[in-house]
């Protein structure tokens, strides 16, 4: 989901592009092994990350990560958040309003 579309739920495949943030996803031992790829012409550049976290069925997570891109569209700086919030199996419609049981917060400082 994107703010600028409204925030409405679709599902695509699409190769990456370089200022996309990607979520690697495969089940291992029953559990839901997420990754989150940062997107790469993002600065800060992060050499050191967090690893790949195992969910359980029932688990969430909360995934945050920051982005200042420079010379975009003539010469524009866009700044960008992403959020990735991301169950394992069925939860509560309402599982995603509260505050998450895990939350890696990659948010950096991008002034």
């Amino acid at each position: 989901m994107a703010e600028a579309d409204g925030f409405e739920p679709r599902e695509a495949v699409a190769a990456p592009g370089p200022y996309r943030s990607e979520a690697r996803l495969r089940v291992v031992d029953g559990q839901l092994q997420v990754e989150l790829i940062a997107a790469s012409w993002g600065v800060p550049r992060r050499h050191r990350r967090p690893p790949a976290v195992r969910l359980a069925q029932g688990d969430w997570l909360r995934w945050q990560i920051n982005y200042r891109f420079s010379g975009m569209n003539g010469g524009a700086t866009l700044y960008r958040l992403d959020t990735l919030s991301l169950a394992h199996g069925a939860v509560p419609a309402d599982t995603f309003l509260g505050d998450p049981p895990r939350f890696i917060d990659e948010r950096a400082r991008i002034w």
